[in-house]
């Protein structure tokens, strides 16, 4: 079966077609700045690319072109739609509700929803990619796969926040936690690599990108991990703040600066410090130059001052949780690194093992060059320390065809 797998952001909408028959990727593509002039599809198929610029009003119109270069005599890989045998979508949040991977019907969509307040800037761009690709491919089965799900197997000391428990009651106000796609394949593909059962492994995943997160897995499940109620919490991050005293917020709404420094005069919403903490901050807030680790190294190694404290910051950061997570586990049995900067950046993750000797973690300076999958811890280390790629389109794609195949998701 061919399975499409769609990921829809407020102005675009990526795609990918992967034929389930051996998981190979056909095609995939992007449809950037939907709604927007200048909007355009960039399409690719093993050797062949090509790019389109023409106006792409809405997310049906976005659809209806991926659909079509998709059957392109020239670049496309199907004759019909019809040999697209489901969808499946990266939906940001799904609250507590879910657990697992569902078929969209009406319920699942108005679960999404009711989770807009949640992810406002994900959630509703994610509902109308789904409500698109019904629109044009009608009778196909459409599949959400929350980027949430994968850490609701928490326990409530892990995901509860210290407010008066009627928040989580009533408003459902606690941890859910992110990029869970990722972390399910990572902790579930190192050990089929290491040729090893998930059960009675302590396995801590670090998914190091512009968006950052941690999580503690045991025997498969998640038992913690580093983003909160928001992607906001945890790691600094590429223009995230992550963790701070939630005092700051006020303190900065009532005092706020103008980007030259000097005192605004007024204060500003507690939205208006929010804003600032997601988009202005983190790499880029600290450096004042750049929110791309590449950058940040680069300017680091030039003796920016700036760049090397924010280099020092998410350095030390990844460290508190990867040896909290390992106390709260009771000991680690693998580190993995994945995503852009983890599978990417070297130099990080030997920083990062440097001075987990005491846990018994060691890497080896020469298989850590590696950006391939591959164990890079020292022959005498007793903690396994590995690179393994993420694959978050396989895993939409496999919970999309078990789930249209035999009604549930397998391995959840």
């Amino acid at each position: 079966m061919k399975i499409l797998v769609v990921n829809a952001g407020s102005s675009s909408l990526k795609y990918q077609l992967i034929d389930m028959d051996g998981e190979k990727e056909l095609a995939k593509g992007l449809v950037e700045r939907i709604g927007i002039e200048g909007s355009k599809l960039k399409h690719s198929a093993g050797d062949k690319k090509t790019e389109i610029a023409q106006e792409i009003p809405d997310h049906e119109a976005a659809a209806q072109l991926m659909l079509k270069i998709l059957q392109d005599p020239e670049f496309g890989v199907i004759k019909s739609t019809d040999e697209i045998g489901a969808v499946g979508h990266r939906v940001l949040h799904g609250g507590s509700a879910f657990t697992a991977s569902v078929i969209v019907n009406d319920a699942a969509k108005q679960a999404i929803r009711d989770c807009f307040p949640l992810g406002p800037l994900h959630n509703p761009a994610n509902l109308m990619g789904i409500e698109a690709c019904e629109k044009v491919m009608k009778g196909t089965p459409q599949v959400a796969v929350f980027d949430t799900a994968f850490h609701q197997t928490m326990p409530p000391k892990a995901y509860m926040y210290g407010v008066p428990k009627m928040y989580e009651e009533k408003l459902h106000v606690r941890r859910y936690g992110f990029h869970g796609t990722s972390h399910r394949y990572v902790s579930r593909r190192v050990c089929e690599f290491l040729g090893i059962s998930p059960i009675g492994k302590k396995i801590i995943i670090c998914h190091l990108g512009n968006g950052s997160s941690l999580s503690a897995v045991m025997d498969g499940k998640c038992q913690d991990t580093s983003m909160g109620l928001t992607p906001l919490e945890g790691l600094l991050m590429g223009t995230r703040c992550g963790s701070c005293d939630p005092a700051v917020v006020q303190f900065i709404a009532n005092n706020p600066l103008n980007d030259d420094g000097t005192p605004v005069g007024h204060s500003i919403s507690v939205d208006e410090v929010l804003t600032m903490m997601n988009k202005k901050s983190g790499l880029l807030g600290i450096s004042g130059k750049s929110s791309d680790c590449r950058d940040i190294d680069d300017l680091a190694s030039k003796g920016d001052p700036n760049a090397k404290l924010a280099q020092d910051m998410l350095i030390y950061g990844i460290k508190k949780y990867i040896g909290s997570y390992a106390a709260a586990m009771g000991g680690v049995d693998i580190i993995v690194f994945t995503a852009g900067i983890g599978e990417n950046n070297a130099d990080l993750r030997a920083q990062v093992i440097d001075g987990l000797e005491f846990m018994g973690a060691k890497i080896d300076t020469e298989k850590n060059k590696t950006r391939k999958e591959a164990v890079i811890s020292a022959d005498d280390s007793k903690v396994t320390v590995c690179v393994i790629p993420t694959n978050e389109e396989i895993m939409i794609a496999r919970d999309t065809l078990d789930l249209v195949t035999t009604g549930k998701v397998r391995d959840n």
